[in-house]
């Protein structure tokens, strides 16, 4: 009879520490696409922001953006597309670790001060300069502790540099 015992409390006792392991990474796996899906949504709404001032830019005339977007028009687009980034901001903030919070934040703010760019209340072209590449280096940031967190080995691929070599005049026209 104690054999017996002895035995199902011990099938009870590795049944039950199976299911809870199973039951532990089924659950991380579920927040580990949480934080992707909320990472991934989060960069697709500052790109599309970033996008829409950088075009702002452009028919400032500032360099290395195309498509020039009218600043009258921009303006309305800006500001929904702020309003969807500081949605996005709330689910970053539940689900993200806090480094890659910090990038995220430190990505916003880079991109807010090309914002006064694209609005007209800076026009200096080494300033555009200077704060898209100050953009670009935060987004590098942010994707970096973004794989991190989400346990991607390998660095990020590298950034682009401004001017895109596309753009650079070669001479050989």
């Amino acid at each position: 009879m104690a054999g017996v015992i002895v035995g199902a409390a011990g099938s009870y006792v590795a049944t039950s520490l199976t299911e809870r392991s199973r039951w532990r990474r089924a659950r991380a796996e579920r927040w580990d696409q949480r934080r992707l899906d909320t990472y991934a949504s989060y960069a697709n709404a500052l790109k599309h922001q970033i996008n829409i001032a950088q075009r702002m830019g452009a028919a400032r005339g500032f360099q290395h953006a195309v498509d020039p977007l009218d600043p009258e028009q921009g303006l309305t687009q800006l500001a929904e597309a702020e309003a969807r980034r500081a949605a996005e901001w709330e689910s970053v903030l539940l689900v993200g670790d806090a480094e890659t919070i910090g990038a995220a934040r430190e990505w916003h703010e880079a991109v807010w001060n090309v914002e006064l760019y694209a609005r007209g209340l800076k026009d200096d072209p080494a300033g555009w300069e200077s704060a898209v590449r100050r953009m670009s280096r935060a987004r590098d940031a942010f994707y970096a502790l973004a794989r991190r967190d989400l346990g991607i080995s390998g660095p990020p691929p590298p950034s682009g540099n401004w001017p895109r070599v596309w753009q650079q005049q070669d001479g050989t026209d």
